[in-house]
């Protein structure tokens, strides 16, 4: 009984330690931002890191907690891309204010990525392993081809929605009526977009989505997916049922994944679907894997650290991407070294107070 008592006062150090951590960040970064710190090409890589920080929480429920290999997280991703640029450019006359606009835009694309996740899981569920993993692969580059297909278009009468399977339509092909603007140009992706994603609104999400992902995983609902994820028969015995609960945690993780795709298509004036195929959800696991499966402040960390890097090493022109790599095999040697684990485990305060709390 000691034992558990002793795990459930350790997660909740490191549950706080994750929310202290991240609005450290975002204070500092705020400072160095208004003082004038931050050049123009860090300013904007902050909403990006947002979403990718929520992309890898997201894939992490899935990943860590879940215990199933998901590699077609991008294209939930698109779809909230999507949705939130068609949502938000259809209401700019009739939602002025931004922030209302932009919260309209995260519930509907969350809800798209939701439904979707939901349907693709019903068959996807049902496997394991290496097969389940390429599945979801294959979903994801269908979404990305839909995509590519779909021309999107909004005038007075409301929104105007064709597919282009066949290659022979255009804009024209939507009839919009004078004043009317196409929003999704099929292949081109969409265009003109009035960007409203912020910083604050990033560091909000994040809070939100780490408040959904750490309750949950303390919940009975998590719990029973854990539980699912060490020893599948042995759950099953005691009568969990395993479809409907993987299913929970594969909404809420696509769900998740629309909200930051609904950010990230909110700032920039343009974005295509091939921004959102395999490459992308192999980088975004690359951050689940060396923060740590399971691991939260992990992910946050590895997401910003890895995303941030190329940029920062750009200077060094053909040989940025040589030294991303092997940061990338040394971050994977180190977290993967029980003697630097048990030495961070040493000098980690928290820990201290932990133990101190396990003697009395």
């Amino acid at each position: 009984m000691s034992k558990l008592k002793k795990n459930a006062s350790g997660f909740k150090l490191n549950h706080y330690l994750t929310y202290i951590v991240v609005t450290a960040a975002f204070l500092a970064v705020t400072f160095m931002n208004q003082g004038g710190i931050l050049n123009k090409k860090m300013q904007g890589l902050l909403v990006p890191v947002c979403c990718y920080i929520i992309m890898a929480l997201s894939l992490n429920l899935t990943v860590g907690i879940m215990g199933e290999l998901s590699l077609g997280h991008a294209g939930f991703m698109s779809l909230g891309a999507f949705t939130g640029v068609v949502v938000s450019q259809s209401l700019v006359d009739t939602v002025p204010n931004e922030a209302v606009r932009l919260c309209i835009s995260i519930l509907f694309g969350a809800v798209i990525a939701a439904v979707a996740g939901f349907l693709i899981g019903l068959p996807v569920l049902r496997l394991r392993g290496d097969y389940l993993a390429i599945v979801t692969l294959a979903f994801g580059e269908i979404i990305m081809d839909i995509i590519n297909c779909l021309i999107v278009g909004h005038d007075s009468k409301g929104v105007h929605i064709i597919f282009n399977f066949k290659g022979d339509k255009s804009v024209a092909d939507l009839n919009l009526l004078e004043g009317g603007k196409a929003i999704i140009k099929g292949a081109q992706g969409a265009v003109g977009t009035k960007t409203i994603s912020t910083f604050f609104a990033g560091f909000v999400m994040i809070m939100i989505t780490l408040f959904i992902v750490q309750n949950f995983i303390r919940s009975r609902t998590g719990r029973a997916v854990i539980a699912i994820r060490d020893n599948r028969i042995a759950a099953e015995s005691m009568g969990v049922n395993v479809m409907k609960y993987k299913m929970i945690a594969f909404v809420i993780s696509t769900t998740l994944a629309g909200v930051a795709g609904v950010l990230y298509g909110l700032n920039f004036t343009g974005i295509t679907a091939v921004k959102f195929n395999f490459n992308t959800s192999i980088l975004v696991l690359v951050f689940v894997v060396l923060g740590g499966l399971g691991n939260m402040l992990g992910s946050i960390i590895a997401a910003t650290v890895l995303y941030i890097l190329p940029e920062a090493l750009r200077q060094f022109s053909d040989y940025r991407m040589l030294i991303y790599a092997i940061v990338l095999i040394l971050v994977m040697l180190a977290t993967n070294n029980p003697q630097l684990k048990a030495l961070l485990q040493k000098i980690n305060p928290f820990n201290k107070k932990k133990e101190g709390g396990a003697v009395q």
